[in-house]
């Protein structure tokens, strides 16, 4: 599979939860319910943020920045 990015406004939430571990943190630092979520699958971390009215920018920044420290990289 290739490099993904976060910024990528098709890839799923569940998508990034299964790819990169390591974001659930994020997710629930953030109170969002994502995780175990049904509609996961389907929102992109844009629409998540719109529901749980949260910035956008800060939650992807975030979610890169644990993405990085994992050592794992997104294209």
């Amino acid at each position: 599979m290739s490099n993904v990015s976060i910024r990528n406004l098709d890839l799923s939430v569940m998508d990034i939860m299964d790819r990169w571990p390591e974001t659930l943190s994020v997710f629930l630092r953030h109170k969002m319910l994502c995780i175990g979520c049904s509609v996961a699958p389907f929102h992109t971390v844009e629409d998540a943020c719109v529901e749980h009215d949260l910035d956008v920018e800060i939650v992807r920044n975030e979610l890169d920045a644990v993405i990085a420290k994992s050592g794992l990289h997104t294209a």
